[in-house]
């Protein structure tokens, strides 16, 4: 590693967002520098009617952009610029131009200024989501003063082959336009994990490092770069035997792709015959065309609350249903385990007015939330039934503690049926119920809970986070975080065995079942399901193909007692 960190290779640290590595050339991305100045104007009706000229035609090109990221990304991510579209029609952002206009001050400046009070406003904010939306004022205000100065956008579709992108931020309308194909990374100064350029790289599976503190200024349109979204590590104009060694990891993490597609019509078996479903997570109807590709059986785990996400209000029933009826005519009659909004805790939505709590994680999240705004949650509960019929769906509920929780949740289903049987409208008699296990009491009361429900889906990310006191996103506890603590191993096989007597199954859809050196560990415990990220998919089923059940029952067994 010494060598590695040579001084004629410039070393640059960031957030790693998207696995993977990249090799290219880098293409700087900066904003045309502009200096909007107070000019005064004399005829203010006439500037007036620059301003809404330019409002229709930012409206046009954002429609234009949307209908093609519809096209290639799929209507979640396309939904985006419907947060474009509101900032233009948003009267308090349209009348503080106007009124300013009015003042006598040329069009550009004030949209500047109104985009800047609203911007600071948004920056202001705690809330990571509505932080967020800060790049949205900032990106339609651009749009509107370039219209108005008669310049291009910035053009990304014909970016060359091998191309690595770097920017201060990749807008939503810049994402949009690039094309994929021929990028070979992202880097950004500005962003997290939940940024939009960190989805568009994980949805396309380009590596990316966010987070570079100044990167547009030390690097140079044409260096040669390496990404590593691995450990987000940026290398600028490496060394020629820096190049072969990532080279040769390129290699590697190519054949080891190559190598897994030979177990993909291959059953998920022990070598003692134990049948293990293999399902997969997740949150994007993006994703089930890379599920399917890599042999998924079902959907373990589907995320509703990610269709709440990225915009100003929940989206309507009729909206749902067509998202949950896409997921079960893509999976063709395969089982679909569609899980209930899971809002609260670390995922924050804004406009569903969940008060700032010391302990978010113990507070008003997910089924408690839901229970608590029960016309919101009869809304997807209405959805989901009248999706049924085009699959094999099921339906799941998150942050179980009780039985009464569950009888709750049954008795708005109920009520959802017999208003849609009231309506004529039809829904599947078949679906199961089922519930997640991530809580202690849950997994000690499972004996209970087994009576009332088809089936029983173990998250382990907080199952381990409430059974060993952990806060799973602070760094300076994280070496406490043990799925192997025989804590929570014990309490999974508690959950198993009372599933089991009671015929119903088991899948864990936690962190955990991707890891394929823990998966031993929970098929040895007797799970019956591992519902994992797509690309995990064949790595695990290559795990699983190696083992000997009996071999790993015994191992759980000695780690159930480890001391």
């Amino acid at each position: 590693m010494s060598k590695l960190m040579g001084v004629n290779n410039v070393l640059i640290r960031g957030i790693p967002v998207s696995e993977g590595i990249g090799l290219g050339r880098a293409v700087v991305v900066k904003e045309s520098e502009y200096v909007v100045r107070k000019v005064k104007i004399e005829d203010a009706g006439a500037e007036l009617r620059r301003f809404l000229d330019s409002i229709e035609k930012a409206k046009e090109q954002i429609r234009e952009i949307k209908a093609a990221t519809h096209e290639s990304l799929g209507e979640k991510n396309a939904m985006i610029f419907d947060a474009h579209l509101l900032i233009l029609d948003d009267p308090e952002f349209v009348n503080m131009v106007k009124w300013k206009i009015e003042e006598g001050v040329s069009a550009e400046f004030a949209i500047d200024e109104s985009a800047r009070f609203f911007e600071d406003l948004l920056l202001s904010l705690e809330d990571e989501y509505m932080r967020e939306r800060a790049n949205d004022i900032k990106d339609v205000a651009l749009r509107l003063i370039r219209i108005l100065n008669g310049e291009e956008q910035i053009d990304l579709k014909n970016l060359p082959e091998g191309s690595i992108l770097i920017a201060h931020d990749l807008t939503p309308s810049q994402t949009a336009q690039i094309n994929k194909q021929n990028v070979r990374g992202f880097i950004t100064e500005k962003g997290g994990k939940t940024s939009h350029t960190a989805i568009i790289a994980r949805t396309y599976g380009i590596p990316a490092v966010v987070g570079v503190e100044d990167i547009i200024n030390k690097v140079k349109n044409g260096d040669f770069l390496i990404v590593d979204g691995y450990e987000g590590f940026v290398y600028v104009n490496p060394e020629e035997y820096l190049i072969k060694e990532y080279e040769e990891k390129l290699v590697e993490e190519n054949r080891r792709k190559e190598e897994l597609k030979s177990f993909l019509y291959v059953e998920s078996k022990t070598q003692d015959e134990k049948r293990i479903k293999l399902f997969a997570n997740v949150a994007h109807i993006e994703e089930i065309d890379a599920a399917l590709k890599n042999g998924a059986e079902g959907i373990g785990l589907f995320r509703t609350e990610f269709l709440f996400m990225d915009r100003s209000q929940p989206p309507s029933e009729d909206e749902q249903f067509e998202v949950y009826k896409s997921v079960l005519e893509k999976m063709e009659g395969r089982p679909v385990i569609i899980r209930t909004l899971d809002a609260g805790g670390d995922k924050n939505i804004s406009y569903l007015n969940i008060d700032k709590e010391e302990n978010p994680f113990l507070g008003y999240r997910a089924i408690r939330f839901c229970l608590g705004n029960k016309e919101l949650f009869k809304i997807q509960l209405r959805a989901l039934l009248r999706a049924s019929i085009y699959g094999n769906l099921k339906i799941m509920f998150p942050m179980i503690t009780s039985s009464d929780e569950v009888y709750k949740a049954k008795l708005i289903i109920q009520e959802a049926e017999k208003e849609l049987k009231k309506q004529g409208i039809d829904y599947s008699q078949n679906i199961e119920i089922g519930i997640m296990i991530e809580t202690p009491s849950a997994a000690v009361i499972s004996d209970i809970l087994a009576k009332e429900v088809d089936f029983f889906s173990i998250g382990t990310n907080d199952l381990i986070q409430y059974t060993l006191a952990i806060d799973r996103t602070n760094d300076k506890v994280s070496y406490l975080y043990n799925p192997l603590h025989p804590a929570v191993l014990r309490l999974i096989k508690m959950t198993v065995e009372n599933a089991h007597k009671n015929g119903i199954e088991v899948g864990v859809c936690g962190e955990i079942a991707s890891n394929p050196e823990i998966v031993s560990v929970l098929i040895g415990l007797g799970v019956d399901e591992l519902s994992v990220n797509p690309s995990k998919i064949l790595s695990v089923k290559k795990k699983i193909l190696q083992m000997k059940c009996e071999e790993e029952k015994r191992r759980a067994e000695d780690l159930l007692s480890w001391q």
